[in-house]
C-alpha cells in the first residue's frame, strides 16, 4: 500500500515479525464498548489502549474533552506495552480510523514514525484473515521509548484568535454539527468563525477502506498553499483522520487539540 497504511493481507504476512499491534476501538457514547469488543476478539498479539484512559490528559475547565497526554505519561503507556524506537507499530479500530488516527498522530507528535494504520479496520481483518484471539497478550519486557513532544505542529485558541495569523481552518465534524443544527456532546452548537467543513468520514469508502492517494490530493486542492492549515473536530480525535488524509495528499497541517470543545468553553454564555 503506502507508508501510512497496511492491508490485512500485508499484516498477516508480517505477524511473525512481532510488530506492536494496538487496538483502539472506542465509542464516545458507550465508553466501555471498545474494551468489551477487544475481549470478545482481537488481532493476535494486539494490546488495547483506551482513547480516554490511556491517550488523553486530564480534563479541565478549558482544553477540550480529550487533551493531549503529557510526554511522561504517554511514554510510560507506550513502554508498558513494549514500544522501543526501532519497533514498528500497527494500529487499528473499527470506525474508519476515527481513534486509530489519533494514536498515529500522537506517536508522530512524540517522535515515533514507524507506524501504519490497518486499512479497513478490524472487520476487514476478520473477513480477510479469520485470525482472531481472545487472550490478553503476555506482558512484554518494557520498551525504551522516549517521548520527544512537538514533532508535529499544534495551535491553541490564542493563536487562532491572533489577528496577525492567516490560517485556513478545517472543521472535521459532520455537517449538522458544523452548521449548528445539532450538538449531541458539547454544550454549544456551531463552528469556529471562518472554518470550512470537511467531514472526516469522506476520506473512506463504504467498506471503511481509505480512498486512493489521488482522491486525497484532489480533495484538498482548494487549499491556499501560502496559508497554514489548522484542523479541528469536537475534541482533537477525528480531526486526525483529516490530518492523515492531508499527509497522504502532501499537505502540511496543524492540529487544534482542544477543538470545538475547547473553543466553546471560552464563549461568553459558558462563562457568565
Amino acid at each position: 500500500m503506502n507508508n501510512l497504511l497496511i492491508s490485512a493481507e500485508e499484516l498477516q504476512e508480517i505477524l511473525d515479525t512481532q510488530p506492536l499491534i494496538i487496538d483502539c476501538r472506542f465509542n464516545l457514547l458507550d465508553k466501555e464498548l471498545g474494551y468489551e469488543q477487544y475481549l470478545d476478539g482481537h488481532i493476535p498479539g494486539a494490546f488495547y489502549l483506551d482513547i480516554e484512559k490511556d491517550l488523553s490528559g486530564p480534563i479541565g475547565v478549558h482544553g477540550g474533552r480529550h487533551p493531549l497526554p503529557c510526554a511522561e505519561r504517554f511514554a510510560s503507556t507506550m513502554r508498558r506495552i513494549g514500544l522501543s524506537a526501532d519497533r514498528e507499530v500497527i494500529i487499528y479500530d473499527d470506525t474508519k480510523l476515527a481513534y486509530a488516527a489519533r494514536l498515529w498522530w500522537l506517536l508522530s507528535y512524540f517522535g515515533h514514525n514507524k507506524v501504519r494504520l490497518l486499512d479497513g479496520g478490524y472487520s476487514h481483518w476478520v473477513n480477510r484473515s479469520g485470525l482472531v484471539d481472545r487472550r490478553n497478550p503476555e506482558v512484554p519486557e518494557a520498551g525504551h521509548f522516549a517521548a520527544n513532544p512537538g514533532q508535529r505542529p499544534i495551535r491553541h485558541i490564542e493563536e487562532l484568535k491572533a489577528p496577525n495569523l492567516s490560517l485556513q481552518l478545517i472543521d472535521s465534524r459532520e455537517p449538522k454539527r458544523y452548521a449548528g443544527l445539532e450538538e449531541p456532546i458539547d454544550p454549544v452548537a456551531g463552528h469556529i468563525p471562518g472554518a470550512v467543513n470537511q467531514y472526516w468520514q469522506q476520506t473512506s469508502n463504504d467498506q471503511g477502506l481509505f480512498k486512493p492517494v489521488e482522491w486525497h490530493q484532489q480533495h484538498w486542492q482548494f487549499l491556499d498553499p501560502q496559508q497554514e492549515v489548522v484542523v479541528y473536530c469536537g475534541s482533537g480525535v477525528t480531526a486526525c483522520v483529516n490530518l492523515l488524509s492531508l499527509e497522504m495528499a502532501g499537505v502540511k497541517a496543524s492540529l487544534y487539540p482542544g477543538s470545538w470543545s475547547d473553543w466553546c468553553s471560552w464563549l461568553p454564555e459558558q462563562n457568565s
